[in-house]
């Protein structure tokens, strides 16, 4: 059946009648994981899920408050929906895959508990490694306390260390335990040996994960700190730019991006940064499409050209004015169109001939759909800006520049 249309409606449709209880109350969709609330109606898993993390806190039916969070797989009413399915094969229905539940909470306490043996963080790792649910049922307060204190313990081994640092990459930092990581000198040095050191590219993309988690859930002054460390920009510079041939390298140039931007949040990490070789590595990843974090990516480009130096080193790591225009104007016209716009202002703003070449390589064209279309106010503000920034570079017999309909202060 077509993936985009709903299996309920394709059965409908060929009349097939799905009996009510097999379908969620929430989506009235045939369920494929039934799960059973506090309140002990039955959901489908993806349903309550998003139900929960919109902020409800209450049961969808009933509309009493839900005592807590942990959803019940209903395998009798999962059976009896397979057996539907099996019973109507004949008219199209396909049956419905046993779901793989998620980590058992109890196991993932055990295998904590266990956590200076290399067992427990292998079994560990691989639970987390294994799906987005498991990750979600690891990612505890005690969980993440447990591993900073193994990942950065002075009485760990180094393979130790080295485990739990890569279940806490995969499993991320809370407020509390960034704070426990960011808060000790050592611990932060230890993140910029690691990244610095020059070896195991897993090892320095695990550090770099758990930097990028600490500066995410920090402050302006806990990412400072971060940034000031030697060896962490440059190792995350590093990351951005890895050409490995190796299963990681991708996920390398993501990490070194990610980290980069939450780093260059806090504005005294942004020279730092530029210094650091960072401004031209992430606008070398813009003019090759981002490596799969486009936003990320542009958003750090338009906060670097801000900085002393920063807009010469984005013009350098694109290849050049021209390939730094073309490459940001190719930019505005996906999801990170207002930093992609936020940056061309900074690169050709100095420059009538690199003006002329953000016409030249389209750039009226994307600024008009910005202002006329869905954006926010600051992207169509920045687009407003650079559209009469642009002015004098249009074509004198265009249409367009006898206008001052799209012309707004910025």
């Amino acid at each position: 059946m077509p993936g985009s249309v709903p299996l309920a409606l394709c059965l409908d449709t060929a009349g097939v009648q799905v009996p009510w209880y097999f379908r969620c109350p929430i989506s009235l969709e045939l369920m494929r994981d039934p799960v059973t609330v506090s309140t002990g109606q039955t959901y489908d898993r993806a349903s309550i899920e998003s139900w929960v993390a919109t902020g409800n806190t209450t049961c969808p039916v009933t509309r009493a408050p839900l005592a807590d969070f942990t959803f019940i797989p209903n395998h009798t009413l999962r059976r009896l929906i397979q057996d539907w399915c099996v019973a109507h094969r004949s008219m199209g229905v396909e049956r419905i895959p046993t779901p793989k539940q998620p980590a058992d909470p109890d196991l993932v306490r055990s295998l904590v508990a266990q956590g200076h043996t290399l067992p427990a963080l292998r079994r560990l790792r691989a639970l987390a490694r294994e799906s987005d649910k498991n990750r979600l049922v690891m990612a505890t307060r005690e969980t993440r306390a447990a591993l900073v204190e193994i990942a950065f313990s002075s009485g760990s081994t180094e393979e130790l260390e080295a485990e739990a640092m890569a279940v806490l990459a995969l499993v991320g930092l809370g407020e509390a335990e960034a704070a426990e990581v960011v808060g000790r000198e050592e611990r932060v040095s230890r993140l910029g040996k690691i990244l610095a050191a020059g070896g195991p590219l897993e090892a320095r993309v695990n550090a770099g994960a758990v930097v990028e988690a600490a500066a995410s859930a920090s402050g302006a002054e806990a990412r400072a700190a971060l940034g000031a460390a030697e060896g962490v920009m440059e190792g995350l510079v590093a990351l951005c730019l890895c050409e490995e041939k190796s299963h990681g390298a991708a996920r390398a140039v993501r990490v070194g991006i990610r980290g980069l931007f939450a780093l260059c949040l806090a504005k005294e990490n942004r020279a730092r940064a530029v210094s650091a070789g960072a401004a031209a590595a992430l606008a070398r990843r813009v003019a090759e499409g981002g490596a799969g974090e486009p936003e990320r990516a542009l958003a750090a480009v338009e906060r670097l050209c801000r900085a002393e130096g920063g807009r010469d080193a984005v013009v350098a790591g694109a290849g050049g004015g021209a390939a730094a225009v073309s490459a940001l104007v190719r930019a505005m016209s996906g999801r990170a169109a207002e930093h992609a716009a936020g940056a061309l202002v900074a690169v050709v703003g100095g420059s009538e001939a690199l003006q002329v070449e953000a016409v030249r390589a389209g750039a009226m064209s994307q600024l008009l759909l910005m202002v006329q279309g869905g954006c926010s106010e600051r992207a169509k503000r920045k687009a407003q800006h650079l559209l009469k920034l642009l002015r004098n570079a249009w074509p004198t017999n265009g249409c367009i520049a006898n206008s001052d309909d799209f012309l707004q202060p910025y």
